[in-house]
């Protein structure tokens, strides 16, 4: 039964998530939000719905390991997985936004991250506001820095434009499978999770970075892989990226602002984050080494295997 609580709740976070993005983009385009603004706001908001509604389940039932390891497991996987995976598919090309901002305000959370739970084994609701607030900033920088560059809608932003044309009727019914999907999902998936950690005398929080972590990182993993086959540019390394950075300072932040997060596994801060830091930090000298700007299949490699090693770890301590 329990399994069947985890397949459903995965299942039906996938469905939802991807009702929620379609209509969160038909619904920017009824407002005439140009599609590199949807790109960089709605579409990664949308998709880290999953996260959040998690999160934000296991938080409210004070099960405050499942949300803090739900979001370092999902950054983790990002990295290792669905990154990972992708090179080993198709190579992948690395912009200057790379470097230059993406990367640093993804180590600069991941650290104070560390230092905030650090610092009274919780995150309160100033510390969710303080969060919020960064991805604000990020956003403002982002989207600044994409209009002055690009100057013009860019040619390929996965974005389907055939959305434009939803009627109002078919945006709402969007919505409503995908707020109720989520919502179903995130119940299954945090209740079937808590009751087989009790049965299998696994801690919460190991479940939480392994199987839910992965479960909550499936949109990502599916069109990365399906754009990787079809050798498009839709998915690359500044969207896994900018989904870490939303995890952080969204899904911890919201979720922290309605229900404080406290930190029960000591295990949190002795291994996951550093974990979650070790795969942040470890994409920029694998960005320039030994061949600048690209990352191809054996760095894809090298990190999938380091993810098995983490889940290996991770379950048998």
């Amino acid at each position: 039964m329990d399994y069947l609580q985890l397949f459903l709740g995965l299942v039906l976070l996938v469905v939802g998530g991807e009702f929620l993005v379609r209509s969160s983009v038909a619904l920017s385009f009824k407002l005439h939000l140009s599609k590199m603004v949807i790109g960089l706001t709605v579409v990664s908001f949308a998709t880290s719905a999953p996260e959040l509604l998690v999160s934000l389940q296991a938080a409210l039932s004070g099960f405050s390991d499942i949300s803090l390891g739900n979001v370092i497991g999902s950054n983790i996987a990002n990295i290792g997985l669905v990154l990972g995976i992708t090179a080993v598919i198709a190579p992948l090309s690395i912009d200057k936004d790379f470097y230059k901002l993406n990367w640093p305000v993804m180590m600069v959370l991941s650290v104070a991250l560390y230092f905030i739970l650090m610092s009274g084994m919780q995150i309160t609701r100033s510390e969710g506001v303080a969060l919020l607030l960064m991805l604000f900033v990020y956003l403002w920088i982002l989207i600044k820095r994409a209009k002055k560059e690009r100057g013009s809608e860019p040619e390929d932003d996965g974005i389907d434009e055939g959305l434009s044309k939803a009627s109002n009727f078919k945006i709402t019914v969007w919505l409503l499978i995908g707020g109720l999907a989520l919502y179903a999902g995130s119940e299954f998936l945090v209740g079937g999770a808590v009751s087989l950690a009790k049965g299998f005398g696994i801690s919460e929080r190991v479940i939480a970075v392994t199987m839910i972590a992965v479960g909550t990182s499936i949109p990502e993993l599916a069109a990365s892989v399906i754009a990787a086959l079809k050798k498009e540019k839709a998915i690359s390394l500044g969207n896994l990226i900018g989904s870490n950075i939303f995890n952080i300072s969204s899904v911890l932040g919201i979720t922290a602002i309605i229900q404080p997060i406290a930190v029960k596994s000591k295990e949190v801060l002795t291994n996951d984050i550093f974990w979650m830091i070790g795969f942040a930090a470890v994409l920029l000298p694998l960005a320039f080494l030994p061949k600048s700007y690209q990352l191809g299949r054996k760095r894809g490699l090298l990190l999938v295997v380091a993810y098995a090693i983490f889940i290996g770890m991770t379950i048998l301590k």
